[in-house]
């Protein structure tokens, strides 16, 4: 058999050689390491201490002890070598967190899940039900969401108290979805969009109702989507702090982010320790549930269901 053309041996051999395969990703191995580290590990250091920050400044000051708290010029202000656990002693067992914290759970629980149920209907009914100014209602409902709360709450307190709902977590789990609804309604419009028409055309041939195609089909492929709106819904009942202000009077009906900071102020006197370790205890839920779901959550905000 005759040999191959030089060039082509050089190929093969060029091929064949594990040495000369180059295994990098994209086209990262065309930028040089100090390029590499100014346009990326640089910025991305500093967008990471930007953010961390503010948590670890809230964890130091949880653990120290009053008297460096108080005196900065003695104590070094970044670290502490006397770490102390007073705070979150007096935070759980000399005040009513644990029961702040029910509350907060139970009314951000109920609040999202009704918003989360009505938003599904009304998702499905404007994206998949032809009528007439379907994108409109689209369109003003969430511009609803653009309303801000501090113009909302005066009259929604005063329905509030008409109706005998005023100190009462059930005020919150009612007005809650005044503000969470709108943006559930838009984001599952998006993620709906993405579910393939033609599942449903062969689900209505074949003898389906709406409810049973809402039920057995858009749903259960809209499960990202879902998650994604119910993390939103939960991260703003459980920040939400103005309704929860002005609705909410006794010390055993309030929520976490009022009732730290009502609490633990006395005049002009901030009780820093407690303060803090309050929340930092309240921000440890949320980490958790970003925690199990984040993948979930950046599918839905990209739309993962593809025909």
């Amino acid at each position: 058999m005759t040999d191959l053309p030089a060039s082509k041996v050089d190929l093969k051999s060029v091929l064949s050689s594990p040495s000369r395969v180059d295994h990098s990703e994209g086209m990262s191995y065309l930028q040089s390491v100090p390029r590499r580290i100014v346009t990326l590990y640089l910025p991305l250091a500093i967008i990471v201490f930007i953010l961390l920050f503010p948590f670890y400044w809230m964890a130091l000051t949880s653990v120290k002890p009053d008297e460096q708290l108080l005196d900065l010029d003695k104590y070094n202000p970044f670290w502490t070598w006397n770490p102390t656990f007073k705070h979150f002693h007096k935070l759980l067992f000399e005040s009513y967190y644990p029961h702040w914290l029910w509350n907060t759970m139970y009314v951000a629980i109920c609040a999202t899940v009704l918003s989360i149920v009505a938003s599904v209907f009304a998702a499905y009914a404007i994206v998949r039900l032809r009528y007439k100014g379907a994108n409109l209602v689209g369109g003003l409902i969430f511009l609803a969401y653009l309303v801000p709360p501090s113009i909302l709450f005066i009259p929604l307190a005063t329905v509030v108290y008409q109706y005998g709902l005023f100190d009462s977590p059930l005020a919150l789990i009612l007005t809650y979805p005044t503000i969470l609804i709108p943006f559930s309604t838009w984001l599952l419009m998006g993620y709906f969009k993405t579910i393939p028409f033609e599942l449903e055309e062969c689900a209505l041939i074949d003898g389906a109702s709406r409810w049973q195609i809402l039920v057995k089909i858009v749903v259960p492929l809209a499960i990202p989507g879902l998650i994604s709106a119910f993390i939103f819904c939960f991260t703003l009942c459980w920040n939400e702090f103005i309704y929860a202000l002005t609705f909410l009077q006794s010390t055993s009906n309030k929520t976490v982010p009022v009732a730290i900071v009502n609490e633990f102020v006395d005049g002009d006197i901030y009780r820093w320790g407690s303060l803090m370790a309050g929340a930092l205890a309240g921000s440890l839920p949320l980490v958790i549930l970003y925690a199990f779901f984040v993948e979930h959550y950046v599918s839905a905000m990209t739309g993962a269901v593809k025909e």
